[in-house]
């Protein structure tokens, strides 16, 4: 089983330039309406799709993502690293590079639709 999310956004271009050029995630599959993207390692993937397409019968496929209540998790070898790479790319940065008390390091970020992204390494609890 695998789990792809996806999100309902008139930005569909704005979101593949910020995936594609500053995150480095590759096109799976794309059409005026839908973009299918991998994360760099091609492991996980995630999709965006236009509002109110003919295709989506279902009316929770058709409504926007309205930009709160929404995250998603990407897991990086070193964050450090890439907390630089963000910084370098002009993304503005939610939450500075902090480690939590619970083990995580990890750093925070906008897309286009509001949606948080939480760059993070696992490390071992101070504990």
């Amino acid at each position: 089983m695998r789990l792809n999310a996806g999100i309902i956004t008139a930005k569909l271009e704005e979101t593949k330039n910020f995936y594609v050029g500053k995150l480095d995630f590759q096109i799976v599959w794309e059409a005026d309406w839908f973009i299918l993207l991998a994360t760099p390692n091609r492991q996980d993937t995630i999709s965006f799709l236009i509002p109110d397409h003919p295709t989506q019968e279902i009316s929770n496929f058709q409504k926007p993502f309205t930009g709160n209540g929404l995250y998603i998790t990407i897991e990086v070898e070193n964050v450090d690293l890439y907390y630089e790479k963000v910084q370098k790319a002009g993304i503005e940065i939610a939450l500075p590079i902090r480690k939590e008390e619970w083990g995580d390091r990890h750093f925070a970020i906008t897309d286009p639709n509001n949606i948080g992204i939480d760059f993070v390494t696992h490390t071992k609890p101070e504990n």
